[in-house]
């Protein structure tokens, strides 16, 4: 009976090295929003306000929403009027939950 019960542990041996694999944790997509930079006063920090545009539940006609976020930018390389890519982070300090991903177009 000893015998018949190493038969089955090759197996489970087999198995072992895939369950690593499976435990790792897999990362979410992260928030993207394009917006344009508004203030860049702070160091390393600008403030980035994304538009939207939504209709009017009674009207149907199409209303702007601003929301302002709070970006990490480590270089310091935005300007205001520069059209950046941010992308959610963890919380960076009091109010930065953002960093800047890449910047798409220069103020003019």
């Amino acid at each position: 009976m000893a015998e018949a019960t190493t038969e089955t542990t090759p197996s489970a041996q087999q198995a072992a090295p895939q369950a690593p694999e499976a435990a790792k944790p897999t990362r979410g997509r992260r928030q993207v929003k394009v917006g344009r930079v508004v203030s860049n006063k702070m160091e390393k920090t600008v403030t980035v306000a994304v538009g939207i545009t939504i209709t009017h539940r009674l009207y149907h006609r199409y209303m702007k929403r601003t929301s302002t976020f709070v970006a990490h930018d480590e270089e310091n390389k935005c300007q205001i009027g520069d059209e950046v890519e941010i992308v959610s982070s963890r919380p960076l300090s009091r109010t930065k939950r953002w960093r800047v991903r890449r910047i798409l177009k220069r103020a003019e």
